[in-house]
């Protein structure tokens, strides 16, 4: 029988209080956001997300987490690429669309314009800044998986971008 000693507890407070500092600090920054679409070739779906990198040059390479809880995650999972966009701040609208509602209830498609991009991945038409990637392999985080994409092909890059400040008011269309 495991017994839990006062260190073993006063370690879990410890964690509790670095994961709340954490949370306090990051909640502050001020970072990207992006809309990730996908097709399994039966369904789409599309997200916002805020955990996004570009993480090589040549190459060019970038890396996108997705929520496990998210309907996207479960179409991207089956999709061998994924359209990355980049909305600006008048793309809020869109924002709230991919944030908060959920594939899991709503074709959120069918409520904005969008288009096949390169192997019928929906590329958004209101947001001209995008680029989609092939899926090259997939890391698990912890509650979100980390898809390595390599860059096929780009929209335009118009300038701005709609950071975590402007849509952290939004609830998530999916349980946390």
């Amino acid at each position: 029988m495991a017994t839990s000693s006062a260190a073993d507890r006063a370690d879990d407070t410890a964690d509790d209080s670095v994961a709340a500092r954490f949370d306090a600090l990051v909640g502050g920054l001020d970072y990207p956001m992006f809309i990730v679409t996908a097709t399994d070739g039966e369904r789409r779906a599309g997200c916002l997300v805020g955990f996004a990198t570009q993480c090589g040059i040549d190459p060019p390479r970038f890396m996108v987490w997705l929520s496990k809880n998210n309907h996207t995650h479960d179409v991207a999972r089956r999709a061998g690429l994924l359209a990355v966009h980049v909305p600006t701040s008048a793309d809020r609208a869109l924002a709230e669309l991919f944030g908060s509602r959920t594939g899991h209830e709503v074709d959120k498609f069918a409520l904005c314009d969008w288009h096949p991009g390169a192997g019928g991945v929906p590329v958004l038409a209101d947001c001209p800044q995008w680029f989609v990637g092939r899926v090259l392999s997939r890391h698990d985080t912890g509650d979100h998986e980390g898809f390595l994409l390599d860059v096929v092909d780009a929209g335009e890059a118009t300038g701005g971008q709609l950071s975590f400040q402007d849509v952290k008011d939004l609830e998530p269309g999916h349980e946390a």
